[in-house]
Order: structure tokens, then sequence, then C-alpha cells
């Protein structure tokens, strides 16, 4: 990809000269493998690096093409997809779930624990697709650990052991049966009154798939990546391209941060290194910082790229807007609290950058990945900034920050 000077576009060059300074240092201390960062401003990439190895092994240098397990930046695909549909007139936000997976229609609410199991209530008001869109259906993921709802997760799959499986899911059932499965779930709130990161954009694709007569890769790749350019993303990486998936680490002592890099996923035994039939639109993607870039850029343009309008310019400021009323802020995951934030259609959403700490703007919105990957779009800025890495758990070195704060000390204009 071309890149400018970044003084053409208010950036200083001995500024951004910090980011490399950064992400060098962290390599050299054995704390990540490698790092890719890209910065684009007004449409023009004015800063690309990549430093380190993608494979330490075998010494293969980390590039700005390598291939990443994205996880949940997948999240935001997934939710463009579905506003897609909504253009089109398939649904309305408000339409209940059930409308298009019957086995929520007998959906009930985790009441209290009693002594013949768990006690349940019915929903008040069913869950519907805004609810899904937003993470407030109720829904969990399994790894919170603070309600017995979260046992039945696990049972039906452990998304906490990344050792053992890098995967998502660490199975191979199709979306529509683990979606039933959940379906089975108790809810943990009543829909829409609490903001909990969940499975609800797994539950989204699979509608994606019921109400577009295809499977999410497909309708990805005919409605999303082929328009967008997007050629290196997809749920695995084809054999041309194994060469370029990078390895994900984590390291000795993860609980304290210390220790050697160890491998949670090679690249030829790895589950993105073959189709499955199971393609989660939480987070089954891999990608490159340059196809990643394409689709933020679309977003940022309103809809729009290179000629393809996948969405129209309101659709973009609604899914982009705060959606969670002050009562249910700040939003939680697990013990940690996003301060100055809130959250949107499938994407979180910056309402206060003084609460947040991080100097980036009113209205900026942003996702990241389990394997240390993020984005962010600051419309305000006219500002992209995308970070690729293969480490877990996330942010345990706080190197999503560093990067952000590396970026907009770095603005003159």
């Amino acid at each position: 990809m071309d890149i400018v000077a970044p003084e053409q576009v208010g950036l200083s060059s001995a500024r951004l000269a910090r980011i490399g300074s950064l992400t060098q240092r962290l390599v050299d201390q054995g704390k990540f493998a490698g790092i890719v960062t890209l910065l684009a401003r007004h449409g023009q990439v004015a800063h690309l690096g990549s430093v380190g190895s993608r494979d330490l092994a075998s010494g293969k240098p980390m590039t700005p093409d390598t291939i990443f397990r994205i996880y949940s930046m997948t999240k935001p695909v997934t939710s463009v997809a579905a506003m897609m549909l909504f253009e089109r007139g398939e649904f309305l936000l408000s339409d209940p779930v059930a409308n298009f997976i019957p086995a929520f229609a007998g959906a009930s609410v985790l009441a209290r624990p009693g002594p013949a199991g768990l006690e349940t209530a019915p929903v008040a008001q069913p869950m519907t697709l805004r609810d899904l869109l937003t993470h407030t259906a109720g829904l969990s993921y399994g790894f919170f650990l603070d309600s017995l709802v979260e046992a039945m997760y696990k049972a039906i799959h452990d998304v906490t052991d990344f050792q053992r499986h890098p995967a998502l899911y660490p199975t191979d059932l199709p979306m529509a049966e683990l979606v039933e499965r959940w379906a089975a779930i108790p809810l943990l709130h009543q829909p829409g009154t609490a903001w909990r990161y969940s499975v609800g954009t797994d539950v989204l694709g699979r509608i994606v798939e019921v109400v577009s007569g295809q499977s999410l890769g497909d309708f990805f790749h005919r409605e999303i990546f082929e328009p967008l350019g997007m050629v290196d993303t997809g749920f695995f990486a084809p054999p041309e391209k194994l060469d370029r998936l990078a390895t994900l680490y984590t390291i000795t002592d993860p609980a304290s941060g210390t220790g050697d890099l160890t491998v949670i996923d090679g690249i030829h035994d790895s589950p993105y290194a073959r189709r499955r039939r199971l393609e989660s639109g939480g987070g089954g993607l891999v990608s490159t910082a340059g196809d990643y870039l394409r689709f933020c850029q679309m977003l940022l343009n309103g809809g729009e790229l290179g000629g393809a309008r996948l969405l129209g310019r309101k659709t973009v400021e609604l899914m982009t807007a705060n959606h969670i009323p002050a009562s249910q802020l700040p939003l939680r995951h697990g013990d940690q609290a996003f301060a100055g934030e809130g959250f949107g259609l499938g994407l979180g959403v910056i309402v206060d950058p003084a609460a947040s700490l991080i100097p980036w703007s009113q209205g900026t919105y942003y996702w990241g990945g389990a394997a240390n990957t993020t984005f962010w779009v600051d419309p305000r800025e006219s500002l992209i900034g995308i970070l690729m890495t293969q480490f877990m758990p996330s942010d345990t070195f706080s190197l999503n920050d560093h990067f952000r704060v590396a970026t907009y000390q770095a603005l003159t204009t």
C-alpha cells in the first residue's frame, strides 16, 4: 500500500517514531514475538510498522501482510452484515430474535439458585436484534465465573482454555446447533436491562445465515470482502497463504506477566489452517492490517469505499452512536470497568475521553480481539489506528493504550 509523508496529513514523523521505539522495546524485552502497527488519516496511510517475528522458531519476520487471528474484531464485520440486511428491509432492530430462531421463544431469566436447581422467571419482553447488537440480550460467554449459568455455557464450550483450544469455540458443531444449545440456557438478566459481553454476535451471525440463505462465510465473501478488496480475510488461511499466518503466544506466567513466550497455537496444526463447519460471527476471522484498514475506511467514509457502498451514511451513524443508557454505565467486563465508554451496534463508542484517560475524541468507535489486536476509528480526526499481534491474555502489557497515546501525541494539525 502507498504511504504518504506523515506531515502531509498533520502528523509528525519524529513523534511517530515513538511507536516503533515502543513496539521494538516490547519485542526486545520478550513480551511479544512481533507487532504490526498502522495509521491512516484523511484516507491515506501515514504509518505502517512491523517489528519482530511472526514465528520465533523459524525466525520468519513480522511483515505488513502477516495474517492474524482477529477473534472479536470479527464482531463489527458481523454487525455490518446484519445492518446490510436491515437496510434491505429484511427486519427491524426491534424484531424479536425468536422470529428467526424459534428456540428463543421459550427464553427464561435466571431468578436465583434454588434447592432444586436454578429458578427462572419468564422474560418481561422478547429479546430483540438490537439486544444482540448491543450485548444487552441477557446472554453470556462462559468465562466470567460469577453465576451458575456460566457453568452451563462451559459445559457446551469452554472458551477459557485457549491453551488447548485456540479456536474461540473448541467444537466443530454447526453454528445452528450451537445457537440452539445456547437458547436453552437461562438468560442472566431481562433483555435490554444490562450490558454483558456475550455470544450475542454469534447468534446475530446465525440470523444473517437464516435471512440471507447463505453461510456466514459466503455472505461475508460476496457482500463485504470482495466488494472492499479484503483479499486475505476469511474463516481460515488457505494453504497458499498459510505461511503468512502468525504463531499465537502466551507467557509462562500470564498472571504476573513474566516468563518466556510459549506457543498456544502454531501454524500448520492450527484450527485456522483449515475450513471448519463452525463459522463464528463473534470471533472466527483471520485478517491482515491492510485488509482491516479497508473495512475501517468504509465505516469512516459513511459506508462506502472505492465505489462499493455497503451501508448508508445514516446507518453508520446509528451504528456508531451510544445505545447504552447512563443507568447501565460504566460497561463492565468481569471485574474491569470501561470508564468513559458506551456501546453502539457492534462497536464500542467513546462518550467521555477524559474518563477513559486516552486523548481520543468523543464519538471514536473501536473494538479489539482476544489475541491483543485492536482498531479504532476517530471521525473527528479522520483517523484510523490498527494494531496486530498474537498474544494472550489480551492487553497484558497495556499495549493497545500505549499505542493510542503514541498516536495522538504525534498529531500536529
